[in-house]
């Protein structure tokens, strides 16, 4: 199947995170039941409603607990860590699962030099707002949304809102060491896969040639695409999260794409949040805490655990709510199988995705294993 599974491990409001996690495991078992190819794990810190801060050990947690599908982490953040510990984490478990492993890797989302490339990205899709646009509707600072081919591009979400939240520099200075300085991405990469492929002065057990299958994931057309493309991996682009800059993305990988021995064309599979349900009301009703949840992110606070449909009817939103999570709602695909299924459809088209990697948050986690189950009858039926 060309769908997969992305998931945050939610604590939903009045839960914990060992049941997340637990939760995590059952859904990865159904979702290997279901025919998802790969089953992916986030890296969140500092979220009070998400329990995945550790991608490698509820990777191996998964990968334990299933036969057959790919297990694998979207994304490990090389901004904080050494790729050295990174291939040895992936090394162990795929000793013990061995040819099942993706490693999903990309930079700290909170470094200044992403927030430049973030800041290019954006101006790129200002300048090819006309290229294939249909109808416009007024965006945030007076930019606008467009229509590609069916598909909604929202006018690029202001990253610079959070720079100055001193909550969030001083959380991410705890990610590392006193001092640390974060190499350059493209070099993180060259150590990673010299260590797997052992051309590297050091040679690490386990982790040097281990069967993992290493991809870039990236929210932009900057340096994560480029790095994706030159070195002939596949790229994982931001739909769900970043989707003002999706095509973008995309296209600079394929740009810079050169052969490798690992793939001989560009491989991409997109992003995309989904609720699906047996019937529209009832999909809109769980899909309904989703503004309020990220909002709680965008604020600052770190995402919070997972409301019901009843407390989040209880928020009282201002218009500055509404503008701030207003590309994340108008880009979610919710409602039936048939209507969520023929609109990732579309994503897929307009993207030239390969795959479609899909995530799922309710707050009952049964809501979520069974949206999976009909995406996935409703993805397979012609």
């Amino acid at each position: 199947m060309s769908l997969s599974v992305l998931d945050l491990a939610p604590i939903s409001s009045g839960g914990t995170a060992g049941q997340a996690l637990r939760d995590t495991i059952e859904l990865a078992r159904r979702a290997e039941e279901f025919g998802y190819a790969r089953y992916w794990l986030a890296e969140h810190h500092f979220a009070p409603g998400v329990a995945g801060a550790a991608p490698a050990v509820l990777i191996g947690l998964v990968a334990a607990a299933t036969a057959t599908i790919r297990v694998g982490s979207g994304a490990v953040q090389l901004g904080h860590r050494t790729p050295v510990s990174v291939v040895e984490e992936f090394g162990i478990i795929d000793a013990l699962h061995p040819g099942r492993l993706d490693l999903g890797i990309g930079r700290s989302g909170r470094r200044a030099a992403e927030r430049g490339a973030e800041r290019g990205a954006e101006r790129g899709a200002e300048r090819g707002a006309g290229r294939g646009a249909g109808p416009a509707s007024a965006g945030p600072a007076g930019k606008e949304a467009r229509v590609v081919d069916g598909l909604l591009i929202p006018p690029p979400f202001d990253w610079s809102r959070l720079a100055g939240i001193p909550r969030l520099a001083f959380q991410a200075s705890l990610l590392q060491q006193p001092g640390a300085v974060t190499p350059d991405f493209a070099d993180q990469v060259d150590e990673l896969l010299a260590l797997l492929g052992g051309t590297h002065e050091a040679h690490v057990t386990p982790g040097e040639g281990a069967d993992v299958q290493v991809w870039i994931l990236g929210s932009s057309g900057g340096q994560s695409a480029r790095v994706a493309g030159e070195r002939g991996l596949p790229f994982a682009a931001n739909y769900h999260v970043s989707p003002s800059s999706v095509l973008e993305a995309v296209e600079a990988y394929r740009e810079a794409f050169k052969p490798s021995d690992e793939l001989a064309e560009p491989y991409v599979i997109v992003s995309a949040d989904a609720v699906v349900a047996q019937d529209e009301a009832r999909a809109r009703e769980l899909a309904s805490p989703y503004g309020l949840w990220v909002r709680s992110i965008r604020t600052g606070a770190g995402a919070m655990p997972y409301p019901t449909p009843r407390e989040a009817a209880r928020h009282v939103w201002t218009e500055a709510d509404r503008a701030l999570v207003k590309d994340r709602i108008d880009t979610r695909f919710v409602g039936t199988p048939r209507a969520v299924a023929e609109g990732l459809r579309v994503l897929r088209r307009v993207t030239g995705a390969d795959e479609l990697l899909v995530t799922t948050i309710t707050h009952d986690p049964a809501d979520r294993v069974r949206s999976y189950e009909l995406l996935a009858e409703a993805w397979e039926s012609p």
